[in-house]
């Protein structure tokens, strides 16, 4: 029980400590309101060469509608370079190809490029784009994104005003904001992030990262730190820390949005997450060393690695839930001063009450959301703590897409849809987990330890929350693809 106490001390105040991070973060945020969120736009007075890249992947019900949006960017049509680059295996080669011919008619230049193979899947995508890129900025769109047309306007001239930023970032909005309340929750974890975390790591002048699109690089910057790599799943986090290491500074507009749909299948969700758990702490690996030694303040260098470790997070609450248990049946006595420390946890959800404050008018409707962003937040523990795992041990894993669906309203549905994911072994371990939860609330109650329950509680329930929405929309997969086959048969029958 030794051994267990202190697994279980250690992960508390490792936990703590994330805890107290997020109330930095909101003490900066609330002393920063007193000024502008951004600097004043810069006049623009000249028109540099920008080259649009658009990485798609099978990307059958959004390239359209991404096309679209980047031909019309508001910018001089003789200034402007459209790269779609396109690993498809599907149709969407030859939908995007249509609406290439479409524009290229109309003057603008527009080129779908193609690679014979999908080696280092987006990272090589866009390195193998940039041989043939003619613009000194480039800026990048993922085919769930929508950009404004006036965001070439709003993000280059301080790219042109300060020629050591070498990136400008702009916020994520959302498409599919209110489609349900799993993207509703993502929404809100989205917002924190953005309105929160990125505009305090640009304000105080700490490491921040490149979001993977909705940002505009300038392209000296990314050639003179080696260009794209794919040693990570996670390649825009990659160049981010080499260009800042290297002196570069980075820019967050918290007022330039770009509108982006958010997952609305939990499958999809869970890949996402586990792409990004997995490819921050490929980079945790990869930098730690060059971070804990940079010729930076200690805060700074501080800061970059909870920024790196920030997905650490959930294998040790797992470690926690893993320890807990056997204490409360075996009535092992808790350090005191832990108690204290589990205050530290009110930090998350405080960030996330500032950001909807900061952003919607009826933010306070919007926190309703709350207990549902809880039990998805612990739930995704398991699923997360296994892409830790993959990369602490060097397990290599395949760049896995997440599907779009194009849903413009709540009528629209994601279950016929060709991209809808299937069933995931995870769920298994989720049911597990929350089963030994409840053997913790039963063996709480039965040593009257009541104060361990509502923690316990929360396990169980996001365990098992999190694993019935796997069950029900694998079911719903499982009956759009029934009624997509009936449809087909339907079609093809003859009259």
């Amino acid at each position: 029980m030794g051994v267990l106490l202190w697994i279980y001390t250690i992960s508390a105040l490792l936990l703590s400590m994330y805890g107290l991070n997020t109330l930095l973060y909101s003490f900066l945020f609330l002393r920063g309101r007193r000024r502008p969120a951004d600097p004043v736009t810069p006049s623009l007075t000249e028109f540099p060469h920008v080259t649009v890249q658009l990485p798609i992947y099978n990307e059958l019900y959004v390239v359209e509608r991404l096309i679209d949006a980047a031909a019309a960017l508001d910018w001089p049509r003789d200034k402007l370079q459209i790269q779609v680059l396109d690993d498809s295996e599907d149709q969407t080669t030859q939908i995007a190809q249509a609406r290439v011919d479409h524009y290229r008619k109309r003057g603008l230049d527009i080129e779908l490029r193609r690679r014979a193979d999908r080696d280092g899947f987006k990272a090589g995508a866009l390195a193998a784009g940039l041989k043939f890129a003619t613009g000194e900025f480039i800026t990048i769109f993922d085919a769930d994104f929508v950009p404004p047309r006036s965001y070439l306007r709003k993000t280059i001239p301080y790219l042109l005003q300060k020629p050591q930023v070498g990136l400008v970032q702009g916020r994520w909005g959302h498409l599919n904001l209110d489609y349900s309340q799993l993207t509703r929750s993502q929404a809100v974890l989205l917002d924190s992030h953005f309105v929160i975390e990125q505009a305090v790591r640009s304000q105080q002048n700490w490491f921040m990262n490149f979001n993977g699109t909705a940002g505009v690089w300038r392209r000296a910057c990314i050639e003179s730190v080696g260009g794209w790599q794919a040693e990570t799943l996670c390649e825009d986090l990659d160049l981010s820390y080499r260009a800042q290491l290297a002196g570069w500074k980075f820019l967050f507009l918290n007022q330039v949005v770009c509108p982006a749909e958010l997952p609305p299948q939990i499958h999809a969700w869970k890949r996402q997450q586990f792409r990004w758990a997995k490819g921050s702490t490929q980079c945790l690996i990869k930098f730690a060393g060059r971070i804990t030694m940079a010729p930076v303040p200690l805060l700074k260098r501080f800061e970059a690695l909870l920024h790196l470790s920030g997905y650490v997070f959930q294998p040790v609450s797992l470690l926690l839930l893993l320890a807990l248990v056997p204490l409360t049946i075996y009535q092992v006595h808790f350090p005191a001063f832990l108690s204290y420390f589990s205050l530290f946890s009110l930090g998350l959800p405080l960030l996330y009450a500032l950001a909807q404050r900061a952003l919607y008018p009826d933010w306070g409707t919007r926190l309703r959301v709350f207990p549902h962003l809880a039990l998805l937040g612990m739930g995704l523990a398991f699923n997360n703590t296994l892409a830790v795992l993959e990369a602490a041990t060097g397990r290599h894993s395949a760049f896995r897409r997440t599907p779009k669906f194009n849903l413009s309203d709540s009528q629209d549905r994601w279950v016929q849809r060709e991209y809808a994911l299937a069933f995931g072994w995870e769920s298994v371990g989720e049911i597990l987990l929350m089963g030994y939860a409840l053997i913790g609330i039963v063996g709480a109650i039965t040593t009257a330890q009541y104060w361990v329950v509502p923690f316990l509680c929360l396990y169980s329930l996001g365990f098992g929350y999190v694993a019935w929405l796997s069950l029900w929309h694998s079911r719903l997969r499982s009956l759009g693809r029934r009624e997509r086959g009936q449809v087909k048969i339907k079609i093809g029958t003859p009259v």
